[in-house]
């Protein structure tokens, strides 16, 4: 029988609260616009509507080089449902009155919005069109009847020097000579190499669209996913012939953007579009479209010499580097800035000697992308780092150390490293990682074979390599470039709003500016307010720029918010604002007397500032390529791990090994995204991804065609170490972390498949021809 011992209920469980997530810096917040994003309900420009839309559409020129004899447009007109056809004839004339097609660029103004006389590379706008619906659109721009004369294009930058001009500004971007040391030093042991790297686009998965809608005034607004709304907003009036005050650039979700977004010429054609219709009008490219209208990657050709004394020691660099900057001058110079900079890499050299150039051809235009003009180089100078170490029978890590860069060692341009230069510890974090398994060791696994599953490679042609790369790239704008940036922060009873206009184009910046409100402010629910060109300059997203300057806008701002909220209450307590924390969501004092809740202290309250943020200058290179010409430089050391089928030339990235030098992790979740992100698309590059180009004209502008790396072709990647070395001139000490690690991967694997096959691999991509080894 039960006693009522044994019949009473058992009391009831007690729950205990769930621990508060984690919040500021240092934590590892999930993005807010990750989970509308992987559902496929997060809004795009390619979503919007607008009452009374009218569609556009571009005729573009099938030639990489021509002059424009006549263009008609009647049977485009005659086409039923079209309300406007524009050319070169409907911009503002130049300053002598003549039709110049507007021209614009965000150094030199050089490129038309749509083509005034002559076509310099294939896919250049011509004519636009808006209509009902958008196959007459197309239907329409098919219908312009353009009469050309061919002409013969420049492809080959080695023959632009001495070619025909083919702009009034000619065929040279830039020449930077950099000079320093003795020219007759010498070393024990001299290596060469010529090395190419070929055109990488971005191929962002959302192409250009966007919106564009007239307002009374006369103005009109543009709805699209820019990363530069002031500058995009600017230049655009500018081409309208308008104020740029009669210019609204409303900034959508951006579809990724590893370098810049929409071109000048898309938001111009559709803004002129909506101001010609008085309707809104909207346009999408196609695929290949994007390929013809954004710019990509600088195809590069590198001579270099390297000379060492016999410990391995560098003594002498020589190189000419060449950057085919395409039709147009874009960032070209930028580019060349840096590759000109970086060309020794992340080594000390006492005497280097540089003749650096980028040039006018009709290729595509090449512009900014994660680490212009340091991935090109980092390519030449590690590829004969190993060639130095073979010669010498050395371990391809022991060079690299004998010769790593240190805080205040200079660089080729005379500016000292003042910022934290680990190197030495990025190398050494890197080799102290264990090697993957071979596959004789680990039977019981499924073997992945060069070239996918199931596979024709026999696994007794694969070969493993083994290639280490570092490398380093500079942050924010350069060569005196002024770089500013302008947040807000509004406080009002347990909320914060930041409002800035740097734009989350993937870096994760929301986060950020979320992440340092909270930490500075103890409030746990922070707004960032969507961006558009009416608030205040926060300048490109661009170069790690909005963690150092925009966040350190937000952090300035919030700043002075938590004093206009400690101030009363010190002054109550007759103490100092400085003796009051803000922690976990609660005010305190240094003894402890004080315990107050942010929330109970900001009650009724609506408290708010405004902040700058602009680092300390910088200037241009001079002639002889010396200057403080950056304000700050990151780096990073790699380690890949390759399989290589060398009958057939089927290359496999197995591992992936980084130490990469943070200066402080902010969001270390958010770090490790952005470095998976960047080793991804220097294995693209590596060995897959070129825009190929025959006669000035795109072979596989496709995504079918431009092959991307997929799940299959990312390798496990492993993160030896996040070095927090905090730079004390940087926005909490943070340095940028997304284009180093794309700027070293591709020198990586190269070494690896140089490992495993004993070939000199001097291209990027690597071809099947590059790894196979004939018997």
């Amino acid at each position: 029988m039960s006693s009522p011992t044994d019949l009473a209920p058992a009391p009831a469980a007690v729950e205990e609260a769930p621990a508060a997530e984690p919040y500021g810096l240092g934590s590892r917040p999930t993005r807010s616009d990750a989970l509308p994003k992987a559902l496929g309900i997060y809004p795009y420009a390619a979503d919007l509507w607008a009452e009374g839309l009218l569609w556009g559409a571009v005729l573009r020129s099938p030639h990489p080089h021509a002059r424009i004899l006549s263009v008609d447009l009647s049977a485009a007109l005659a086409i039923p449902g079209v309300h406007a056809v524009i050319t070169a004839d409907d911009l503002p004339p130049g300053p002598e009155g003549a039709v110049d097609g507007a021209p614009q660029g965000p150094i030199v103004a050089d490129r038309p919005i749509l083509a005034a006389g002559l076509v310099r590379h294939q896919g250049e706008p011509i004519a636009a069109v808006a209509a009902d619906h958008p196959d007459t659109a197309r239907l329409a721009a098919a219908a312009v009847l353009v009469e050309y004369e061919l002409l013969e294009p420049v492809t080959d930058p080695e023959q632009a020097f001495n070619a025909p001009a083919l702009h009034p500004d000619g065929n040279l971007f830039r020449h930077i000579p950099l000079r320093t040391g003795d020219p007759e030093a010498v070393g024990e042991i001299v290596v060469e190499g010529l090395y190419q790297v070929g055109r990488q686009d971005s191929a962002p998965i959302g192409a250009e669209a966007g919106l564009a809608v007239p307002r009374p005034d006369g103005g009109v607004e543009l709805h699209l996913s820019s990363t530069d709304p002031h500058g995009d907003r600017d230049r655009t009036a500018a081409c309208l012939g308008l104020e740029p005050d009669r210019v609204r650039l409303v900034v959508t979700g951006v579809p990724g953007a590893t370098t810049d977004r929409e071109d000048l010429s898309f938001q111009v054609t559709l803004a002129l579009l909506a101001l010609r219709t008085g309707r809104p009008v909207k346009m999408t490219l196609t695929r290949e479209e994007s390929f013809q209208a954004h710019t990509a990657r600088h195809p590069a050709l590198l001579r270099y010499r390297h000379h060492a004394d016999a410990e391995g020691r560098l003594v002498k660099v020589e190189a000419q580097i060449l950057l085919d900057g395409g039709a147009y001058a874009d960032v070209s110079a930028e580019a060349l800035a840096a590759a000109t900079a970086f060309s020794v890499g992340p080594y000390t050299c006492p005497n280097v000697f540089v003749d650096a150039w980028a040039v006018r051809t009709n290729n595509p235009p090449a512009g900014r992308m994660r680490g212009e003009g340091a991935l090109q180089s980092c390519f030449a100078y590690e590829s004969q780092l190993d060639q130095l170490a073979l010669r010498l029978g050395l371990d391809p890590l022991e060079v690299r150390r004998r010769n790593a860069m240190a805080t205040g060692d200079p660089m080729p341009t005379g500016q000292a490293v003042t910022c934290p230069a680990p190197v030495a510890a990025l190398i050494d974090a890197v080799s102290a990682q264990p090697l993957p398994a071979l596959p004789v060791d680990a039977p019981e696994g499924e073997w992945l074979l060069p070239g996918g599953p199931g596979g024709a490679g026999d696994p007794a042609a694969v070969r493993r390599g083994i290639g280490y790369a570092v490398g380093m790239v500079h942050m924010l704008g350069a060569e005196g470039e002024d770089e500013v940036s302008t947040a807000t922060v509004r406080v009002s009873g347990d909320h914060a709003t930041v409002i800035c206009a740097a734009v989350d184009a993937g870096q994760g910046f929301a986060t950020l500016a979320r992440q340092i409100v909270q930490s500075v402010l103890g409030v746990s629910e922070v707004y960032i307010a969507p961006v558009d060109s009416d608030q205040s300059i926060a300048g490109p997203s661009a170069r790690g720029r909005h963690t150092w300057v925009s966040g350190g806008a937000v952090e300035r701002a919030a700043l002075m918010v938590r004093h206009q909220l400690l101030q009363p209450i010190a002054a109550n307590f007759g103490m100092s604002v400085e003796l009051l924390s803000i922690a976990d969501g609660k005010i305190t004092s240094y003894d402890g007397v004080l315990g107050m809740p942010v929330t109970e202290a900001l009650e009724g309250k609506e408290l708010w500032a405004t902040a700058q943020c602009r680092p300390h200058p910088t200037e241009p290179l001079d002639e002889n390529g010396q200057g403080d010409a950056f304000v700050s430089v990151a780096f990073c050391a790699m380690r890949a791990v390759v399989d290589v089928d060398i009958e057939l030339g089927a290359v496999r990235v197995v591992d992936v090994t980084v130490a990469q030098d943070v200066g402080r992790a902010l969001n270390p979740r958010q770090i490790e995204d952005r470095i998976e992100a960047g080793v991804a698309q220097g294995i693209g590059l590596a060995l897959l991804e070129d825009l190929r180009t025959e006669g000035g004209r795109l072979l596989n502008p496709s995504l079918t065609g431009y092959r991307l790396p997929t799940a299959l072709d990312t390798p496990a990647l492993h993160i030896a170490a996040l070095l927090e070395e905090r730079d004390v001139v940087a926005t909490f000490g943070a340095k940028a972390v997304s284009a180093v690690p794309a700027v070293v991967a591709p020198a990586a694997v190269a070494a690896a498949v140089r490992a495993a096959t004993g070939l000199p691999v001097g291209r990027l991509p690597i071809l099947p021809e590059d790894a196979t080894v004939l018997p």
